[in-house]
This record gives C-alpha cells, structure tokens and sequence, in this order.
C-alpha cells in the first residue's frame, strides 16, 4: 500500500519556493526554528532557500540566497545564535533596497517567506507584503522582469516567528531564546549565591530586556530575589527607604545574602532611569554593606538552546510552513505564537501594534495598563512575585485561625522547594499557621509534622529535590494514623505536591563522533513524555514509548533508516527509548539489534540516564511554574476554607473540596480528583489521553521519515492513526 502524507489539497508545496531568514539580534533556538522550516518545506516537496545575513543578504542577492537540502540543517539543532546570520540593514528600509530584495527574490521564484526576529523585523516583513505588486509592476516598467512574471509572482505570503530574549512580544507567552536566557542568568545567579554566602554581601544584578522586564521579573521569581526593578512597574516614591529597611531587616534574621535586580530599561515613577550603579551607590551610602554590581549583558544570548527553545522553535517552524501553504492573497500576514501549551496563528500587525501600545503606556505614565497589556502570563509573574516577596508587619496580617500543611509525595523532582515555598508564605500572608509534614505520607502518619515560617523557607527556590522529604509510600495503609495526626494538630486543609512520577530534565548530544548510534534510555515509568520530547529536542531519529505500540518489523525499519542516513554526511544517530515502553524490547534488546545490524556501517553505544534526570538544581521554568501553581492553590485553598466554614468547624465532604491542579490546553484548572478517575490509567499511572501525542509526528517528519498526519480545522498539527509498518513502505513509520 502507497503510504503518503495525507494533505488538504492546498498543502502540497510543490512548486512553490520558502526563504528563510533571521534578522535583528540573535536568540538562542533560532537554528532550530531554521532547521524546522527547511526540513517541512522539503517534507512537502517545495523549495527552500537560505538568506543568509537577513535583510541585507535579501538586498544583496548573488550567494546570499541560496537553495538548501535536508542535510545543510543537520548538526544545527544545538548551536546557540543563528547558523544563517543575522544584520541590522538600512537599505531595505528604503524602498529602493526593497525593490532591489523583490527582484532578487522573483529571480528565484521565492514568494513565500519565514522571519525569523523581533517586532522591527516582521513590520519590516510586513511593509514588503505590502508594497509587494507596486514593486513587481516597477521592475517590470523598468524591463528587469516580464509581465508573466509579474502574474506568476504575484503575491508575497510571509510568516513570522519571534525570536527575541526579551520576551517583549504581545500575542506570545514565549518568545525564541527567552528561556535559554533565563537559564543563563540563573546560571549566574546560582553561582553568585555560592560565593555570597561566604561573605555577607548584597548583589545587584543587571539584565537584558531593553524596555522589557519580563527577564527580570522571572528570574527574580526563579532565585526569590530581595527587590527587582522593571519598567512596567515603577517602584513607588519613597522606594529608597523601603528597600534599605527590607535590606537591614534580612540581615537582622541573619540572611547573609540580598539579591537586587535590576532590568536595564528600569525607570522610576517620572520616567528617570534606576541603573544598577544607583542601586548599588544608595545601599553602600545608606546602609554600607559590601555591594557589588554584575552587568551580564551578551552572556544572555550565548551558550545552547534549552530543551524548551528547541521544542519550541521546532513546534513553530512546521507551523509556520503549514501556515505559508495555507495562506491565500486575502490573508494577513500572521505570526505563529505560543498559548498555554497549544501552537497558534495571530494577525502579525495586531500583535506589533499592541506591542508598540505598551511602550507608549509606560512613556505615558500608564503602567496599570502597560503591565495589562503584557498578557497575563506577564501579569500573573508580577502578582506572584509581589504575593511572595515582601512580608507585612505580623500586626497587618489577618487571622484566620485555620491550619494548613504542605507536603510532598512521590519521587523527588526539581522545583518541588519552590512550590513549598510558594505555599508557606501564601498561606502566612492569608494568615493562616502553616505546618511542613516531613517525609511524605509516612512521615504525616508518624507524627512528623512542624510549623513553618516565613523565613523558614528563604532561599528554597534554587534547591535541587525535596528539602521537606519525599516518599513514593502511597496512604492507604497509614490512613487511620494520618486521620489521628490531623485531628491531633487541627489540621484543617492539606496541600500535596508530587504526582504519580515526575522527572526534571534530559540533556543528550551525540555530536562530534563519527559513524555512532547512542541508544539512551530515559526514565518516565509508563508515560513517554519525555522520551517524546528529550527525541523533538535533541533531534533523534526513533523514540519508542509506551503509549504508541510498536514492533520487530518498526525496529527494522529504524535500523534501516540509520543504515541510509550513515551512507549520507549525517554520520551519527540517537535513539530514545522510555524505561517501560516495552517489556521484551529492553534497552539490551535494542542496544545489540542496532550494533548486530548496523555492523560495517556504525558502531553503538547506550546510555541509562536514571536517577540523574531527576538531579540538579531546577529550572528557570520549574522555579517559576512551581511557584506560580503552589500560590494559586493556596489562594484556592484559602478560599474553599471559608466558603466551608461554620461554627468553628470546616465542613469539606464535596468532590470540589480535593482538587488536582494543573495546566489544561491553555489554562491552569482545578479539577475535582474524583472526574479524573474517569480520565487516568491507574495501573500505567498515567492519563488515558497524552496533549503531547500530536507532537509525535513532528519528531518522525523532522528526522526524514514519511509518517500521516491532517491538520485540523485550527491550523494544529493532529496525529492520525499510524497504519502498522508491514502496511507501509520500506523505512517508513
């Protein structure tokens, strides 16, 4: 059976001609949004061509546009920067230069382009769009190109992505880049903690972002920094006194370490900039404590992508090309975004234009509405961080007589200190006496519980596992004892964080060697996720998951697709498997097939990552997510306590009063835990339904295999049933 992709009939490419291009600054991922672009465009048989040195390169023409294969992306993946190059260009904002970039692209049949930058280079992008049939009628007045020409090349289609680690893009809850830069900062940040509380010294931090506090503001969040100062909220008159009181306050408790923020386009309430050295000049004058000041600037940009960059931009560059084959002459030219969890289209100009609003709120004095129209994620950090930072007088906080404990369960995983962090001084500022349960459920039954304060709790966010004591023991057995220990210290709400099993991070790269299959098993019990995306990461060529079945005759054709790929100048492969994909099919079992068959062509090795994945200090993401929910649950918590209040006593026997928090599509839901029995496979303890399942071709398309799949009325990419391997063709899956 003729097992081709399955397209809508506009989606084929052929005959038709993509550039690509990076302009403005470089950001982190932006080779794999490239690499994205190049290998769908190919996947759907049209053209694709590099401009190298944006802009300028479009202007310039000649070996600056040039066609590409499958292979030109290989090894790109992991490269920080942008392989095609990126320069500022004057010409092209003259219409003469862009005349010029019109011929050269018609040259070429290139009438459809991919921008990969920042909100100057999409209006750029944008501007061109539209000028496009002008420029076209003018070369052909001028006879540098015929009139069938001006038909044929009619329309321009572009489709943006915004690589910038500013974060400062309105329509995208992430930009390319802005979290490998929050890793670089934290890096940082991590670093300087180690060498500060050996002295007792006060950092001052200054961050990129231009007129964009978003990097200062999470990475604030992420190492639960003193103060931040970012231009969307101005701190306010009198800011001089209430930080140095904060600052000695700390070093009263005894806390021989202060971080200070700063983003570098910080103002104060009139619109003067606060710079990192006023900052330091005022605590060193007011309170004279050993202040020193470290600027990051480019560092920012540099090093790899993270995993999340990777997945991010690759997500976005099959978007985009789908996009580019969708899009018609009446269609506006769009901006592919990320919200929530989910790969979307916007209206480019309307996104540029909100963009540009913000600017001109903060030049106005209208912060309250800057930060608004930031977006919500930006809002909810801000919110966060204002919850956790500064603690009122005990004289100012309610009093709600309510016990609250937090404890954690499961294997241990990074982020977990932030979250109960989060939760110890939401529940203080709610005003309820907060208790840490120690060692999980069997430890509660043990009676180890113990109030917890406020500065209990400083410095957690940055710590790698459980501080409090995690166990995998399950409280069916220990329910009578727990019940007693909470009525013993009148507990009256319990938060849990942990989860069937949880895992933090996978880093792999099998560049640099020649000839050589690295066979990595990942941990992840039944559920495959991070297999799946560990593979979209690092570009691997197969990942077996438990979720989708798989058998000897798809391991031959994996095998041979490698056997293929070695014969090419793409000389080394990686294969992810997840623990329990397959009980017969071990990682041995896969190890010795591919280093039996790939005999004379490569060599194997294989690698457990085991309990390494679950090591570590946190991520930027896990830092601030786990800081972000924990203190929405607590609220929630809060909340239901008081709706079930009565005479002295709390009255929570409704499905709504145990809820599982967590985020759906876009949202973060509270749902009773009682609804998602119907929704979880208890014996593979995982969910009967994977969000990321539709991402699974992705993986198999960027590594060259011929796979299905529709996409859905949304523009989404959906997975349609996979025909079993002895129903396709040879090496396809």
């Amino acid at each position: 059976m003729d097992h081709q992709p399955k397209f809508f009939e506009n989606l084929s490419g052929t005959g038709k001609a993509i550039g690509v291009l990076t302009s403005g600054g470089d950001a982190q991922g932006m080779n794999a949004a490239v690499r994205a672009v190049v290998r769908m465009g190919i996947y759907v048989k049209a053209k694709v061509y590099f401009v190298y040195e944006g802009y300028q390169g479009m202007v310039d023409g000649g070996d600056n546009i040039v066609e590409v294969s499958w292979e030109s992306v290989s090894s790109i993946l992991q490269v920080g920067g942008t392989v095609i190059g990126s320069a500022r260009c004057k010409s092209f904002r003259t219409r003469e230069g862009r005349l010029q970039a019109a011929y050269n692209l018609v040259q070429r049949g290139i009438t459809n382009l991919c921008v990969i930058g920042g909100d100057g280079s999409l209006t750029g992008a944008n501007l061109f769009r539209e000028e496009w049939s002008g420029l076209l009628e003018e070369l052909a007045q001028k006879g540098k190109i015929d009139e069938e020409a001006v038909k044929k090349y009619a329309y321009l289609n572009i489709v943006g992505m915004v690589g910038s680690i500013d974060n400062d893009f309105c329509g995208t809850d992430m930009t390319i880049g802005t979290d490998s830069a929050l890793h670089r900062i934290i890096e940082v940040v991590d670093a300087i903690m180690t060498t500060a509380q050996s002295h007792q010294r006060t950092f001052v931090l200054e961050v990129m972002g231009r007129h964009c506090g978003y990097l200062a503001l999470v990475s604030a969040l992420a190492c639960g920094a003193d103060w931040v100062f970012i231009p969307e909220y101005p701190p306010e008159e009198g800011w001089e006194d209430s930080m140095c009181v904060k600052l000695s306050e700390n070093r009263a408790r005894k806390k021989r370490l202060n971080i200070i923020i700063v983003a570098e386009g910080a103002i104060d309430c009139h619109n003067k900039p606060i710079t990192s050295e006023k900052v330091k000049d005022l605590v060193v004058q007011r309170l004279g404590f050993d202040t020193r000041v470290t600027i990051l600037g480019h560092v920012q940009r540099g090093g790899t992508p993270s995993a999340f960059d990777r997945i991010l931009a690759s997500r976005m560059g099959v978007e985009a090309v789908l996009a580019l084959l969708e899009a018609t002459p009446a269609t506006p030219a769009c901006v592919v975004s990320l919200s929530g969890n989910q790969a979307v289209r916007l209206p480019l100009m309307e996104c540029v234009q909100m963009t540009q609003e913000v600017q001109k709120a903060m030049d106005e004095g209208r912060f309250v509405e800057a930060v608004r129209l930031r977006g919500r994620s930006f809002e909810n950090n801000l919110n966060t961080y204002k919850l956790l930072s500064h603690k009122k007088p005990d004289a100012e906080l309610p009093k709600t007589n309510f016990n609250v404990a937090v404890l954690n369960v499961g294997a241990p995983a990074a982020g977990m200190n932030a979250a109960v962090r989060a939760a110890v001084r939401v529940g203080i500022t709610e005003g309820h006496k907060m208790f840490a349960v120690i060692d999980g459920f069997e430890g509660f039954a043990r009676g180890k519980i113990k109030e917890i304060s406020w500065g209990d709790v400083g410095g957690w966010t940055g710590q790698g596992g459980s501080i409090l004591g995690t166990k995998r023991t399950l409280p069916a057995k220990y329910l009578e004892k727990i019940a007693d220990q909470m009525r013993t210290n009148n507990i009256n709400a319990l938060m849990v964080i942990g989860g069937f099993e949880t895992c933090d991070r996978i880093k792999q790269s099998a560049s640099g060697t020649k000839r050589r299959v690295f066979i990595i098993e990942t941990m992840g019990g039944y559920c495959g996720y991070l297999a799946n995306m560990g593979a979209l990461a690092a570009g691997a060529d197969a990942a077996y998951i438990f979720e989708e079945q798989f058998d000897i005759r798809e391991l031959q054709a994996n095998v041979e697709h490698l056997t293929e790929k070695m014969k090419t100048s793409i000389q080394r492969g990686l294969v992810l498997r997840n623990e329990n994909c397959n009980e017969n099919y071990t990682t041995d079992f896969i190890y010795q097939l591919y280093s039996e068959e790939g005999k004379g062509v490569f060599d194997c090795r294989k690698n457990v990552l085991g309990h390494m994945q679950q090591g570590g200090a946190p991520s930027p993401f896990d830092r601030n997510f786990g800081t972000k929910i924990s203190a929405k649950a607590m609220q929630w918590i809060s909340k239901k306590l008081k709706e079930t209040y009565r005479k002295g006593k709390v009255f929570a026997n409704t499905d709504d009063s145990v809820c599982l928090l967590g985020m759906r599509r876009r949202n973060l839901v509270f749902q009773p835990v009682a609804e998602l029995k119907n929704e979880t496979d208890f014996v593979h303890r995982i969910p009967k339904e994977q969000w990321w399942l539709k991402l699974r071709p992705l993986m198999k398309i960027l590594a060259k295999y011929k796979t299905s799949y529709d996409v859905s009325d949304s523009g989404q990419l959906e997975h349609v049933a996979m025909h079993s391997p002895k129903e396709a063709e040879p090496g396809a899956i």
